[in-house]
């Protein structure tokens, strides 16, 4: 017991790196099964590009438009934005775009890992470089006349051995890429990090503080939801069969959903801890939260929309 216990102390404390590990793995381990299995080049002027770029970037993008829909942030963003009486109590135009701005950048990760991993292997760009006819002049300049109509079938082996430096070359040049794309991903990240905790509005410990602020409130609300859910639940379902109201079962209104679910923005005048906190110690009774001079949103407290409750089914 103990020892899943610091198992599961492990994966609370470098989530993040094991979620980068884990999608990595994932995606090398797709796209090998992609290259061996599935693929398979039609050796035809006319079908390798396609073919080619169809297995190198579709499956790029496929994981790009799902890493939009596993981000809790995206439906905190979309949940209600086309209704009239939400849009006009929430976040504004600018704080949206720069939250999608936010979330791009994160789901972009996957598929940029699919393609530096597919250009390492080099089948996807073997494919399509061989049925291209400006990379067929580039290849075969200097070559014999029939080299262009022979390209096309470099990457079945099917041509003689004097054209199988070429195949060499395309691989080469598929690698070199894939490695310049994984040096590019790295510094970009390594910036973007640096950057972000450089204008951090707050120290590397009260972050930390913060973060196991915001999974013990998710736990929290989690367990307080189910049961107030519960109650409510055989409340009314006790009514149903003895045919008697309800009693009082209080609950929070829509518009108190609503004010918690909202985009976060930091104020360093009152700052809180999530929208939560800020709901609860609002000055306002009522219950409206006001945007007020001095919000912000801060790049490095993203985490804080992407905490809430817990799923057990799909969205």
């Amino acid at each position: 017991m103990e020892k899943f216990k610091a198992v599961l102390d492990l994966q609370s404390k470098h989530r993040s790196a094991l979620g980068y590990g884990l999608v990595t793995l994932l995606t090398a381990g797709g796209e090998k099964i992609f290259s061996e299995v599935v693929f398979q080049c039609p050796c035809s002027a006319t079908w390798n590009l396609p073919y080619g770029l169809v297995f190198l970037l579709v499956p790029a993008l496929a994981l790009f438009l799902l890493g939009y829909a596993l981000r809790t942030r995206t439906w905190r963003l979309l949940t209600g934005c086309c209704s009239w009486s939400a849009s006009a109590q929430s976040s504004s135009g600018l704080q949206r775009v720069f939250v999608c701005a936010q979330i791009s950048a994160a789901a972009a990760l996957p598929p940029l890992t699919w393609v530096a991993v597919a250009l390492l292997g080099g089948s996807f760009y073997q494919c399509a470089v061989s049925g291209s006819e400006a990379m067929a002049r580039h290849l075969c300049k200097g070559r014999d006349p029939s080299c262009a109509a022979k390209l096309p079938q470099v990457p079945c082996k099917k041509q003689e051995a004097e054209m199988q430096d070429i195949l060499s070359q395309l691989k080469a040049q598929s690698q070199v890429l894939g490695w310049i794309l994984i040096a590019a991903i790295i510094i970009l990240l390594l910036v973007v990090k640096s950057v972000t905790r450089c204008l951090s509005p707050v120290s590397y410990l009260q972050l930390k503080f913060w973060e196991i602020y915001l999974e013990k409130e998710r736990q929290i609300l989690q367990g307080e939801a189910m049961e107030h859910a519960t109650q409510l639940a055989k409340e009314n379902v006790r009514c149903f069969f003895d045919c008697t109201n309800p009693k009082d079962c209080s609950t929070p209104s829509s518009k108190a959903w609503q004010q918690i679910s909202a985009l976060y923005t930091f104020n360093p005048k009152n700052h809180f801890y999530s929208m939560l906190h800020k709901y609860v110690n609002r000055k306002d009774m009522s219950g409206s939260l006001r945007s007020v001079e001095g919000d912000a949103v801060v790049p490095v407290l993203g985490f804080v929309d992407a905490s809430g409750m817990a799923t057990t089914h799909g969205v």
